[in-house]
């Protein structure tokens, strides 16, 4: 890379120097990957009363009832001990009354899914954990396979937001996991875009690792989610770009909370920090300023881009940014293979924190 002609960022007196995102490098404990296993800022107050199906589609209204009742059978269950079983084998005793060892939550981007998985956490007692499968992964990769299945095999419930499997190596590693974690008792509930028997395919050889998807699929109850995105029902469409100077003046005059970051520079940085850490690059970052936005060149950085966006969207940070709209981000090449869904998940979510950036332009 060439030497960067950016000029040095520059704050009018008086005003408050915003955050350099690309500037930090944060260190981040294993007991906090732990406790940090909650539902994300947007989704606290989640409850399924207010849920808000949609009355065109029955199917909304279904997936509330039958969580409710997966709650109530947790909830009687309380903490007492599970049968053990095999999710990739025969159960080595008959299955509880508790209802099925999971709730797979399948639907299209924007019906509330995370809003339902979220609620049902609410709702289970006692010890329970919540959290993206990346971030489900990375903490594997951040404590080691064993301390993660000890922390987590305590648990009455383990919620999986945006389940994936992307490579084969995930699909071992959430096979032999989820086994250690159903013969500790622990009750699974996930979301995704994709039918657990479909996981995989379009990025790996999926066929040669059937058997363990399979299994996998065969150990969850799926529940269809109907409906379009609702960040996009009647609302407007995103806002044109901004150009650099409206940013760089937006971000000096937010105060306190404001990050302002080139936006390739902050690609460059995510490369080197380790995706279990991407919540902490945003600590006590309220808005997010971005200038230059540009296409993504290549997989690898689109892949940690979304993981970035998905960290943004749940602690709903507006994001004010110039150059390219962000439903242009992503190739044709990578909206058409095995990762579209994920794109397309960032783009509705990044444009949903681009909409937010017109209550920042009106109160400065």
């Amino acid at each position: 890379m060439g030497q960067s002609s950016t000029p040095p960022r520059t704050v009018p007196l008086g005003l408050v120097s915003p955050i350099a995102l690309s500037e930090r490098r944060p260190v981040v404990a294993a007991e906090r990957l732990i406790a940090e296993m909650v539902p994300p800022p947007r989704f606290q107050g989640a409850r399924f009363a207010t849920y808000i199906p949609d009355p065109q589609q029955p199917s909304q209204s279904e997936a509330v009832r039958i969580l409710e009742a997966f709650a109530s059978g947790l909830s009687s269950r309380g903490a007492a001990p599970a049968a053990k079983k095999r999710w990739f084998g025969r159960s080595t005793q008959p299955a509880t009354p508790a209802g099925p060892g999971g709730i797979y939550l399948d639907g299209g981007y924007g019906v509330g899914k995370t809003h339902l998985l979220a609620s049902l956490w609410h709702a289970t007692p006692g010890s329970k954990a919540f959290g993206t499968f990346v971030e489900l992964t990375n903490l594997v990769g951040a404590l080691g396979f064993q301390q993660a299945v000890q922390a987590l095999s305590g648990h009455t419930l383990l919620c999986i937001d945006e389940f994936e499997l992307d490579d084969p190596g995930d699909t071992v590693l959430v096979s032999t996991l989820l086994t250690r974690l159903a013969e500790a008792g622990v009750k699974l509930a996930a979301t995704s875009n994709t039918l657990p028997g479909k996981l995989g395919e379009g990025r790996f050889a999926a066929s040669d690792f059937m058997r363990e998807i399979q299994g996998l699929a065969s150990r969850f109850r799926s529940v269809r989610i109907d409906g379009q995105d609702y960040r996009h029902r009647g609302l407007p469409e995103a806002p044109p770009p901004y150009v650099d100077a409206e940013v760089a003046q937006l971000a000096a005059s937010y105060g306190e909370g404001a990050s302002l970051d080139d936006f390739d520079a902050l690609l460059d940085h995510l490369s080197e920090v380790h995706p279990s850490r991407y919540g902490a690059l945003l600590d006590g970052v309220d808005a997010v300023f971005l200038r230059g936005v540009t296409p993504v060149a290549d997989q690898s950085t689109a892949l940690r881009l979304v993981v970035l966006a998905d960290r943004m969207y749940d602690r709903e940070l507006p994001i004010v940014a110039s150059g390219a709209g962000f439903d242009s981000i992503f190739s044709e090449e990578m909206l058409a293979g095995g990762y579209k869904k994920k794109y397309f998940r960032a783009i509705s979510r990044l444009v949903a924190l681009a909409r937010d950036s017109k209550q920042i332009a009106a109160t400065s």
